[in-house]
């Protein structure tokens, strides 16, 4: 049975506005690839590209120079069984990271604490905490190389008020990480900012409404500023687990990994492999391991943030 001439009219009608519809549709997806298309290329060319390279150049032998030569697993045989120096760097690496990334974020999270307070000066105290944070760690590493002199520095100087005589900050193998931990802190600007603008974003009410229950200060604390501050905390904390790994330029310029490989961190241990002795396919080696452990550490954190983190519904 034919359709009658208005049924058709109307299939046709539909059939074009169909087709005038998918065309837009996917004029807006090419208008869309477009304007990311930086990114995507950003991405390939700079993470995606390099990190398969990464994988392949550690089963190779690669000295820059020639061509990379397939060793298979050779060199990761050679870090676990026969590289004594790669279990200590991973050993001075796991306790900068134990010690320093918790005292960063409970810091960090006290200074925002005290920056939220209604005083005068607020904005310049923030304004003077957060400055560390703009200037090149070239030029920290000097400065701290001065604060922690043995016979001169400030540190030192001021210790000496409390009877206690001049430490070997930097020039002790005893001392060498803890001084790198302590030269950390100068960093929370970064952490402390966000912290901040965590905390100005907690409702009045709430605090309001706890009062009116009993809470003081601490208690405010506890209940409400806390609970609603560990997405924060949960980022920083993230992000502090991964820099906290890839700790190298205070070494480097600082202590060269010394005094007795008590600084010698992962990283520097790569960067040494890969552009001192040029064991590209090595050095390639150990960032895969890195990459591997930063990747356990974090899913780590993430699973159990569950337990922890409370978003606000």
């Amino acid at each position: 049975m034919r359709a009658s001439p208005t049924t058709m009219a109307k299939r046709s009608r539909v059939a074009s506005a169909a087709r005038l519809w998918s065309r837009r549709h996917h004029y807006r997806f090419l208008w869309g690839y477009f304007f990311i298309a930086p990114w995507v290329i950003a991405f390939l060319a700079f993470d995606l590209i390099p990190t398969l390279s990464g994988f392949y150049l550690s089963l190779t032998r690669y000295s820059i120079v020639g061509s990379p030569k397939w060793v298979g697993l050779a060199n990761y045989s050679k870090m676990f069984f026969k590289d004594h120096l790669y279990w200590k760097s991973l050993y001075n690496t796991a306790y900068y990271s134990f010690l320093s990334v918790p005292l960063g974020v409970v810091s960090g999270f006290t200074l925002a604490l005290l920056l939220n307070l209604p005083i005068r000066g607020t904005t310049l105290y923030r304004s003077v905490y957060y400055l560390p944070t703009v200037v090149p760690s070239v030029a920290s590493a000097i400065v701290w190389l001065w604060i922690f002199d043995t016979r001169e520095g400030i540190l030192n100087f001021f210790i000496s008020f409390l009877g206690v005589g001049p430490i070997r900050w930097l020039t002790s193998p005893t001392w060498s990480k803890p001084a790198l931990i302590i030269m950390s802190l100068w960093g929370l600007g970064g952490s402390m900012v966000i912290y901040l603008a965590g905390l100005q974003g907690i409702p009045e009410e709430l605090y309001d409404a706890a009062e009116i229950d009993g809470a003081g200060a601490i208690g405010r604390l506890i209940y409400v500023t806390i609970p609603l501050m560990t997405p924060i905390i949960f980022f920083n904390l993230v992000m502090s687990i991964i820099g906290s790994f890839q700790v190298f330029n205070n070494a480097f310029i600082m202590t060269e990994g010394g005094p007795l490989n008590s600084t010698l961190f992962y990283v520097l241990h790569l960067f040494t492999n890969a552009f001192t002795f040029l064991k590209m396919g090595y050095a390639a080696a150990m960032a895969v391991v890195l990459f591997i452990i930063v990747l356990i550490v974090t899913l780590v954190v993430q699973r159990s943030s569950g337990r922890w983190v409370h978003y606000e519904v």
